[in-house]
């Protein structure tokens, strides 16, 4: 796939350089994968897949893109990695960590397009670097950040845009988070046993709250940011492959391609709000409700009690399956939700099951429900709470306190999409 000038007279150093930056995108986690079990430092792997990305810049300009670049920059970093380790004084101890060949055993040239002998491999080290970005020793922001950086491949840039955040601030982040690593001595491996139920919640959770962020955006001008939606969504992917027998990964799965269906009618055309009761449905995406109710069934096929993604899943599946809003089963969403709440206790879920059960059995029964949440500290400036209050009024006719409700919920919201559309329901009452 030789590279060759353009037909304005331009050489083809342009079309190297898009290249190579395609390629690395898609290919970036799973050499930095792949080079950190040589090196054993997610830092320095970065830095070494940066290296290989350089010498691609380099070189095929001259020499043309190669019939399988992926190959080339993952045999190009992994010979780095190795000419690294024997020049470090711990060659010894680090050999004895790769192998004791390594020092005789060349790096595996360019595979032929379309050969894949190191699935196998490359799926062990990427389900590594996952357990690795997301390990307990971290902050939840540490862990999302370097995340979204190794294995969903976008810039620091990239991330401070999604999560609204300076630039500054995720650099320092994902700095730390690599030296945090490296001073914890992580070991670069896939924990078993207990370890590794609560390591894996820890993945869980990274993937959730990086698709939350993006379905519901906490702050801004935009309710949605798809991007971030589409990086879990991958992500989520990626580990059902890679943990195949793990039911509550498939439920994950399950969740965010049954949420991500609804994605392109929860904004109108100006791009606000849409509640789900004016919601087109014949717009949701059947292909993602198809994706997720086979990856529900995987995880329900995997036995066991569902756990708390299962039962998200559930429900929006539940959601998924109507019709129309009418048709929705809310006794059963209802009872999902008390299943979730007794698995998971939390104050947000009681105000969720709230709504379910305002649906199912009245908006009185509702209220009450809510009004029992009114002392929780957890909920103090959550908006959702004077908003839900709000809706319940409303319906039980209660005109001016529900005013009151919506008014109060506009001015707990940091995303201005929301904050509008509070007005507006305080406005049309």
């Amino acid at each position: 796939m030789a590279v060759t000038a353009d037909g304005d007279g331009r050489g083809g150093a342009s079309g190297s350089a898009s290249a190579v930056e395609a390629v690395f995108r898609i290919e970036q986690a799973r050499i930095i994968a792949a080079v950190a079990r040589v090196v054993r430092d997610v830092g320095i792997a970065e830095e070494l897949a940066q290296d290989a990305l350089v010498a691609a810049l380099e070189q095929w300009p001259e020499s043309g893109v190669p019939d399988n670049p992926g190959a080339w920059l993952m045999a190009t970093a992994r010979r780095r990695a190795i000419d690294l380790v024997r020049r470090r004084e711990t060659y010894a101890r680090k050999l004895a960590e790769v192998g004791r060949t390594l020092e005789d055993t060349a790096p595996p040239p360019p595979e032929p397009a379309g050969a894949d002998a190191d699935a196998d491999e490359i799926a062990d080290d990427l389900l590594r670097l996952v357990f690795v970005s997301c390990h307990p020793v971290l902050s939840t922001e540490a862990r999302v950040a370097l995340t979204l950086r190794l294995l969903g491949g976008l810039t620091t840039e990239e991330i401070a845009r999604a999560f609204l955040v300076p630039e500054p601030t995720v650099a320092q982040r994902i700095v730390r988070a690599k030296r945090g690593l490296a001073k914890a001595g992580v070991p670069f491996e896939v924990p078993y046993g207990a370890e590794r139920g609560a390591r894996l919640s820890s993945v869980l959770e990274v993937i959730y709250l990086v698709f939350n962020e993006g379905y519901s955006a906490t702050a801004g001008d935009d309710l949605l940011r798809p991007g971030l939606c589409e990086d879990a969504l991958r992500l989520a992917r990626v580990l059902s492959g890679l943990m195949p027998m793990e039911p509550e990964v498939h439920a994950l799965a399950a969740l965010l391609e049954l949420q991500a269906s609804r994605t392109a009618t929860r904004t109108g055309p100006d791009g606000a709000p849409v509640l789900l009761a004016d919601q087109n449905r014949s717009r949701w995406d059947r292909l993602l409700i198809r994706r997720g109710v086979e990856a529900l069934t995987r995880a329900s096929a995997l036995g066991g009690a569902p756990g708390p993604y299962a039962l998200q899943a559930a429900i929006a599946a539940c959601h998924a399956g109507a019709v129309t809003y009418e048709d929705t089963d809310w006794a059963t969403i209802a009872g999902l939700y008390g299943r979730l709440a007794a698995l998971t206790p939390s104050p947000v879920v009681e105000l969720n099951r709230a709504v379910a059960v305002s649906m199912a059995d009245g908006p009185e029964a509702g209220l009450a429900l809510v009004d029992a949440l009114a002392a929780e500290p957890a909920l103090r400036g959550y908006h959702l709470l004077p908003s839900v209050r709000g809706d319940l009024l409303a319906r039980l006719g209660r005109t001016e306190e529900a005013r009151a409700e919506f008014v109060r919920a506009a001015g707990l919201t940091r995303n201005e999409r929301e904050r509008r559309l509070l007005e507006e329901r305080a406005a049309g009452l």
